[in-house]
């Protein structure tokens, strides 16, 4: 196996661990007003998340160096070619990071609402909007010779916009769930109520998004060819009817896994279809950029290996100690608690 597919395989899953984790604190956020019902629930709530959300966003930043370092001429398109999509994400978690530290700045009522209210939006855009950007990815943008043709609104065509909803929903069920796992008495059984209503809605549009993946991209190519890889859809399907069982048995924790599970192999599967292209032109095949004309040298790719190969189970080992510390429930009426 070549570097370039180890890389694409990790690449994939640094995304994936990505949306997993930080996921759950986004859809909290995205929920925020509607699950807290007064201002106990609302801190219980932040408290929930408060000790975790920086660190999921570690993350991010590590798969974009990764994007950066082993396919450097697809990370320069990507950040040309979605500028304004991706300035938009960086708003929104900048944002969402100052209202969780800007709210306790004041104990007016008229501030805590406004930065409630930036918190709710600023965790809700980055959610649909990188649903948008890896919907247009598995589309395919319009690259030709001459460059790419593409603008901000044209990214919001309807395939893209389906998988924006797609991730917000994959969220917000997987927030919710967080919630329920973490909090008591009835702001933990509101939560899980909420996962019930939302996954209705999630397995609407999971029907759609594989019904519009089918005839609007070329991701079914790499499953016709090697059906085997259909385990993969297959096994997000079942994640996600298991998550719904789960939530009826009131199984909050287990629950919350299989909503993980649901986002891991939804992005596997997209991913999967769309190798080993990593930015796909719907225009003209030849003026993709793949995994094999966009990757560093092999050198680069054999110091990142080892690079990974020691500081990433560092950084999972750390996370794995925050949540043991932090695994505990939340009683609302235990007060604001420190800076959130």
């Amino acid at each position: 196996m070549s570097l370039q597919i180890v890389w694409f395989v990790l690449w994939g899953i640094l995304w994936a661990a990505y949306f997993v984790l930080d996921g759950f604190d986004l859809g909290a956020g995205m929920l925020y007003g509607f699950l807290g019902r007064n201002a106990a629930e609302k801190a219980a709530i932040r408290r929930s998340i408060g000790p975790v959300w920086d660190g999921n966003e570690v993350w991010l930043l590590t798969a974009g160096g990764a994007t950066f370092a082993a396919f450097p001429a697809a990370y320069a398109s990507l950040f040309s070619f979605l500028y304004s999509a991706l300035l938009l994400i960086l708003f929104g978690l900048i944002f969402r990071g100052a209202a969780l530290e800007f709210r306790a700045k004041s104990a007016g009522a008229a501030w805590a609402r406004t930065w409630d209210l930036v918190f709710g939006a600023a965790s809700f855009l980055p959610a649909l909007l990188f649903g948008v950007a890896f919907g247009n990815l598995f589309r395919g943008l319009p690259i030709d010779a001459s460059g790419y043709h593409g603008t901000l609104l044209g990214l919001l065509n309807p395939y893209g916009i389906l998988t924006g909803v797609l991730f917000a929903a994959m969220f917000g069920v997987h927030g919710a769930l967080w919630v329920s796992l973490k909090t008591a008495g009835e702001l933990g059984a509101r939560a899980q109520r909420m996962a019930g209503e939302l996954w209705s809605y999630l397995l609407i549009l999971a029907a759609g998004f594989l019904a519009a993946s089918y005839f609007s991209t070329q991701l079914a190519a790499n499953y016709l060819k090697s059906p085997f890889w259909a385990a993969i859809p297959a096994g997000a399907v079942a994640a996600l009817f298991a998550t719904r069982f789960f939530i009826s048995r009131k199984r909050a924790f287990a629950a919350f896994l299989s909503s993980g599970a649901t986002i891991l192999l939804v992005t596997a599967t997209g991913l999967v279809g769309l190798f080993p292209n990593l930015i796909p032109s719907r225009m003209d095949p030849a003026f993709s950029l793949t995994i094999f004309n966009s990757s560093s040298s092999p050198y680069t790719l054999k110091i990142m290996t080892v690079v990974a190969l020691v500081f990433v189970p560092i950084v999972i080992a750390y996370q794995i100690w925050v949540y043991r510390v932090f695994r505990h429930k939340i009683d609302a009426a235990g007060g604001d608690g420190e800076n959130y």
